[in-house]
Order: structure tokens, then sequence, then C-alpha cells
């Protein structure tokens, strides 16, 4: 079925590049070309055998003849298309450096050297990184945040209208929905108010590839008005890790020829052909079978959710966070547990649950645990999780609670002192942290958990900030993007002296 209800196409039952793949690989071509390893005899026996000949025939290179070259459309055409009428969008390209590769396009094509955008705080630090290779000038507008859990929702459209009236000219709001956490922002809102002061609607949906292919999810954000979108599609539905889609809505305020420039800037002349034909393979199946299998996996995680609210001491969120500010919806294949009342950290349940059982959440934090389901997800291994936590749970919990880790107010409203670009690309210095306070940081260091930046590039150390990126790290988060994961220094621009 095609997003948000849309008519199915027709050909969506097919995979033409993933096919013309196949056909090619396993023809018994001579191979002249490159890669090296000519299709297995050439690899390293322990290559070969761990991920397998087939793979091997099918890792052929871009402009072969039958898959990327040809009469127009080329199966790799066409396989764009079905993805874009899949999304419902007007244009789609396949990304094989994940939704960072589409963050770098969009920075380029719609906030070039000097243009005003607005950005979300807690954006992706590939956005950061995209606007220090375009040069664009962000304003930042803060998520809404939960404090009893240390959680970052969306942003409201309030927020937006006020950040976007303190940004004349702004070419683009960008926003993240959902968040890591599979809370939704109001989308429909946001880009009503994006477009009244004529700005494009860039959504991150990244953690909801799977969104819009059945009612018990969230619509796309495309459905609901946004302009482009980004999904990571091996997040949720299945394809290759690294590989993902930028979408662009058929009648928006965005060029898809500008785009398309952009994503030639930064691709690769040597795309993967296998993470290629797994994102033709994932929409094939996320179109055709994603709303029955969506429909099993929705009805597991109901059940385990209910086991895990059993549990003392533990409470299942998501559902009960909608209607907070900056919380429209939420994903049911993300299961938050709030584990602050075991007495235990959600670090130490997750270590606990390693150790005893080989569970692997995605994310732990001070207050939470976090399980990410997929579009498939194993019935079973949902059974058992929710036995082996309970048992977890009863031999490691002692009393007391736990309270979240919570950012300062600046990690969510900081201003820039200078651009990003000029930070990043400016003259620096490594400083001991404390002696770095008043500095302007030539980093972004983001503590995960959370995930907010609590620095970017062009914004000044605070003893506040360093005192919260600290103390994540004393309880076990790493620091995303620190030269030094430890802490102890940091980068700032050379020319600069404290204010």
């Amino acid at each position: 079925m095609a997003a948000d209800g849309q008519a199915p196409d027709g050909r969506q039952p097919t995979a033409p590049y993933l096919d013309a793949l196949v056909a090619y690989g396993f023809r018994g071509v001579t191979r002249f070309h490159v890669p090296g390893h000519k299709g297995g005899p050439g690899a390293d026996p322990g290559l070969l055998h761990a991920i397998g000949e087939s793979a091997l025939q099918l890792d052929v290179p871009q402009d072969t003849a039958g898959i990327d070259l040809g009469p127009s459309p080329t199966p790799y055409e066409l396989a764009e298309q079905l993805a874009a009428a899949a999304h419902g969008a007007g244009r789609t390209w396949f990304l094989t450096n994940g939704a960072t590769q589409g963050n770098h396009a969009l920075c380029l094509a719609l906030a070039p050297l000097g243009t005003p955008v607005v950005l979300q705080r807690n954006a992706h630090a590939s956005m950061v990184d995209g606007l220090v290779l375009s040069g664009g000038l962000p304003t930042f507008v803060a998520p809404e945040y939960d404090h009893e859990l240390g959680l970052a929702h969306g942003v409201t459209p309030q927020a937006l209208a006020q950040a976007l009236a303190r940004t004349p000219g702004a070419a683009a709001a960008f926003v993240v929905s959902p968040t890591y956490y599979g809370i939704a922002a109001d989308i429909a809102a946001l880009a009503e108010t994006a477009h009244a002061a004529g700005a494009a609607l860039v959504v991150d949906q990244a953690w909801g590839p799977h969104f819009g292919f059945h009612a018990g999810v969230p619509a796309s954000a495309l459905a609901l008005g946004a302009d482009a979108v980004l999904t990571s599609t091996h997040k949720i539905v299945g394809s290759l890790t690294q590989s993902a889609m930028l979408h662009v809505a058929n009648e928006g305020r965005i060029d898809p020829d500008r785009i398309a420039r952009a994503i030639r800037l930064v691709r690769s002349t040597s795309p993967s052909s296998l993470l290629l034909a797994s994102l033709d393979g994932a929409r094939r199946q996320l179109a055709v079978h994603g709303e029955a299998l969506l429909s099993d996996t929705l009805a597991a995680a109901a059940r385990t959710r209910a086991a895990i609210d059993a549990v003392p001491g533990c409470r299942v969120v998501g559902e009960r966070l909608v209607g907070q500010p900056g919380a429209a919806d939420w994903d049911p294949l993300r299961i938050v547990i709030d584990v602050r009342e075991t007495g235990c950290s959600g670090y130490e349940v997750a270590a606990a649950l390693k150790a005893a059982y080989d569970i692997h959440p995605e994310l732990a934090t001070q207050a939470t645990l976090v399980l990410v389901l997929g579009v498939a997800q194993p019935v079973d291994a949902l059974e058992r999780f929710a036995h082996d936590f309970a048992e977890t749970i009863a031999r490691i919990a002692r009393p007391g609670a736990r309270e979240a880790i919570l950012p300062p107010p600046a990690a969510l409203q900081h201003e820039l002192a200078v651009a990003p670009r000029d930070a990043f690309l400016g003259e620096a210095e490594v400083v001991a942290v404390d002696a770095a306070v008043g500095r302007i940081s030539c980093e972004a260091i983001a503590g995960y958990p959370p995930g907010i930046p609590a620095l970017l590039p062009g914004e000044r150390v605070t003893a506040a900030v360093v005192a919260y990126l600290r103390e994540l790290v004393a309880s076990g988060a790493r620091l995303h993007g620190a030269s030094d994961p430890a802490f102890e220094t940091i980068n700032v621009l050379r020319t600069d002296s404290p204010s």
C-alpha cells in the first residue's frame, strides 16, 4: 500500500534496480572493470566467507549498461520513481551516505553562503556540518523539553513563528520529527507557519521512514505539508546500513533541480550497488507488504508495552506524552521505558541486559531505556524481552529513584557569536576545557544521550555547558563530535578572547 493511502502505482511489486543488478551479477559476465575482487575470486577468503559470493557478485560499479545506463528510464531511474510514488513525493533520491548526505545537499541547495535559515537547536550534527559546507547563517529554535525525563520533543508552531520573525528572509526552516524517542511534532501547523513567512519546511524524518504506511503510525511529513523530507530507510524499514532517501514535494517551494545539483556534489562517484539495491527492495516491501507487516509488529509491541508496564518501578512512555508542547503524535515502533523508580539508571539496566541475555537496546539514558523496532520486528524477540527485562529488574532493582540529567538552558537557546563556517574553518587552538570558558568553540559536541548539541561551532563555551558535559561523561554517555572524548581539552578559535 502506498504512503498515506495513495492509490498503488501498479509497479510497486517490482524492484527494477535490484532485478537488473541480479541479472547482471549472476549471468557469468567477464569482468575487466572495477572493483578488484572481480565478483569474488579476488577477495580475501575471510571476507568471501563472511559476506558470501552472492554479495560480491552484486557489487558492481556505477555506469553499468542495463542498470544505470541505457534508454531512459533506466532501472535506476525507475527505482527512484517508484520510491517517489510510494512516499507521495514529486521526486526522490537514493542516498548511499545516509541521511547525512541529504542534510549536506539540502544545506548547499537551500542555505548557500550568507543565506539565513531557521534550524532546530537539537538537529542532527550533519545539519551543522552542512551549514559549515554551505556558509548558511542559522537562527536556532529551541525544542520543547521534558524536564522530568530529560527528553527533547519537537518544535512548536509558536516557537517557529518567533524564530522566523527574528530571521527576515529565511529561506527554509529545518525541524526534526520524530525525535529519537519517537515523538512527532505538529508538522501541518509547522508547515503553515513556515509558508506564511515565505520559508520552505524541511523535515528530518530519519526515524520515521515508515510513517504513512499504516493507520497506527503517524502520517508522513510530506502528506502534512512539508516541502522536503529525509527518511533513513535503514533505521526501521530494512535497507542496508548507510542507505536513506530524500523526498521533495510535488508542488512545494523547493526546486528539485537545485537539490539534484547539490546531491551530485556530495555523492560518491562510486556508490555502492548493494546499498542502492537494498533501498529498491526495502521500498518494494514497504509499499506492498508494509501495512500487513506493521500490523503484526504493532500488535506485538502493544503486548510488550503492557508487560513492561507491569514490572515494578517501570513504565512505558510515548503515547502518554502526546498533548504536551511539541508532542503531537508518537511512534509505536519506539518503546521508551522510564526506569527511574527501580533505583537504577538506564545505563545500568542496559548493561545488565547485555551481560545476562545479550540484549542490546538502541539507547540508554540516566532515566530511560529505548528499544527501536523494525517494520517486520521478530515477535518472538519481543516476547523474550518482556520476560528477560522483568527478571533483570527484579534482580538489580534497589530502593530510591534516579533523576534525569538536564542540560542547562544555554544548550537549548545558545546564540552564535560567529557563523558556524567561520568557526569551523578558522584557526583553532587546543586548550584545557576550563580555560575555554568564554572562548568560541570550533567543535560541535553533543552528549549521546540525550543527543542535544551542547556546543556548536561559533558558540561561546560556558561554565554551565562544561559542567553538563562532564556530568554526562561521568554517567556513561559519550560525546559525539568531541575531538577529545574524555572532554579534557577542546578546540577554540585562536583569535578570539573571553568577553
